[in-house]
């Protein structure tokens, strides 16, 4: 069919006119809430796109209630890992009662040397022993159990335990004394190293007084670090192995004097 001259040119207009709208505007976008998706071809990239933030994740400040063993304190590393509890453990601390408790021995100069100090104050106590010390020492073990005090795990060889591959873990935890108690060295641990602890029937205890008598600071000041800090069921932590602990005996000496004198008594864990 042939138009007039007269709509040929209203439906050019109007074709040009369609062209024209196309070319500047090719793909009209539709937006939905935070994103801008293109309306064209499937494929086609969005102009642009309003991805959502990030989650930031906050981390929830640990309670500073005081409670036995659970003080966010390190012992000689630099390197420590969260505190971890197997659970919450009642020493029957219902009273003036302090929990003294050794790492690294057995030794044969200094263990003895600290118990002979704990039978003079009539004060009981907790060793966590090394296995190799203790399996080249089983006499020493035998005395410390005969004189009333208990014996924790504190591994075989003296680790970082969470710098360790999880079989590691597991030989060194495994490979120390039996015990019902376990003290990871450096009190390095995490999450992975208290179950491994737990599958070997042990609980973590930590410390709540770290007397730092390891860095050798002289008698004197170990010992006020024990009356400064000490408070009905405290657990207290030193050492009788690992080094020259004349310091150490010394201090303890004179620290059970001036806590008999203020009421306290001295158990062992129940290990």
């Amino acid at each position: 069919m042939t138009l007039p001259p007269g709509k040929l040119f209203l439906v050019a207009a109007l074709l040009f006119g369609a062209a024209l709208a196309q070319a500047a505007n090719p793909s009209a976008p539709s937006t939905t809430g935070d994103r801008t998706v293109a309306s064209g071809p499937a494929g086609r990239a969005p102009a642009t796109v309003r991805l959502p933030l990030a989650v930031k994740l906050t981390k929830h400040k640990r309670s500073t209630a005081r409670r036995p063993g659970s003080a966010a304190k390190s012992s000689g590393s630099q390197r420590t890992g969260t505190p971890v509890r197997a659970d919450d453990w009642t020493l029957g601390n219902d009273g003036k009662v302090i929990y003294l408790t050794f790492d690294d021995g057995p030794q044969p100069e200094f263990t003895p040397k600290v118990l002979t100090v704990l039978a003079r104050h009539r004060a009981q106590a907790t060793f966590f022993v090394l296995g190799r010390e203790a399996g080249k020492r089983p006499d020493l073990i035998a005395t410390t159990l005969s004189q009333g005090h208990t014996i924790g795990n504190h591994t075989w060889d003296h680790p970082q335990l969470t710098q360790l591959p999880p079989e590691r873990v597991r030989q060194e935890i495994f490979s120390g004394v039996k015990s019902k108690c376990f003290r990871p060295p450096y009190r390095d641990t995490n999450a992975a190293v208290a179950a491994v602890a737990a599958a070997n029937h042990q609980r973590e205890v930590l410390w709540d007084v770290d007397t730092k008598d390891w860095e050798k600071p002289g008698a004197a000041k170990i010992e006020r670090q024990i009356l400064r800090d000490a408070f009905p069921g405290a657990v207290i932590l030193m050492h009788d192995g690992g080094g020259n602990r004349t310091q150490t005996v010394t201090a303890l000496d004179r620290a059970l004097t001036q806590l008999t004198a203020r009421g306290y008594t001295f158990r062992a864990l129940p290990c």
